[in-house]
């Protein structure tokens, strides 16, 4: 079993796996026309990589190693429109389990400083599957007029701050 260093050196992994999926996905809506979904995951894919940078400043801070690890390349080709946010909600399902299994692994070494760095991720991995959640069910009945889609992203708009409330630091600075 890893300890929570390596853990979170493999979650730096996966946190730069769904930077480079959301670009992905971002990519085929740009190729599709559709701005407001293409800016919307372009901006997903940088707020995957400030957390992955974060976890890298933890790190770094705790004096634990870092290491930067490769990450296989992304899905590209989607059988439809619905298809990148399914694949993106499916996502940040597994990454929220993989936070709470970092929590969990904290919580038995006794890394309490790492347990509550966590509990931000864990507030934030809660609010991503909602917002996905309703982005998949927009997309689902707006399949067939994706204007309505994109009409509905930017009325809700969606220039999110990557420095939100509460984050931690990240290694570099937040983009």
């Amino acid at each position: 079993m890893p300890t929570f260093a390596e853990a979170l050196n493999e979650q730096v992994g996966y946190e730069f796996a769904a930077s480079q999926q959301y670009i992905a996905i971002a990519v085929y809506y740009d190729a599709e026309n559709l701005p407001q979904l293409a800016a919307h995951f372009y901006r997903q894919a940088v707020e995957e990589r400030n957390h992955a940078m974060m976890m890298v400043q933890y790190l770094l801070d705790a004096d634990a190693d870092v290491v930067t690890p490769g990450i296989d390349a992304p899905q590209t080709d989607f059988a439809d429109v619905v298809a990148p946010v399914s694949l993106a909600l499916a996502q940040e399902k597994r990454v929220t389990e993989q936070v709470v299994e970092l929590v969990k692994l904290a919580r038995e070494e006794g890394e309490l400083v790492g347990e509550q760095f966590l509990h931000w991720f864990l507030q934030e991995q809660r609010e991503e599957v909602a917002s996905m959640t309703e982005l998949l069910a927009v997309v689902e009945r707006g399949k067939d007029d994706l204007l309505s889609v994109e009409e509905h992203l930017s009325r809700a708009g969606g220039g999110q701050n990557p420095l939100e409330a509460g984050a931690p630091p990240a290694a570099g600075g937040a983009l």
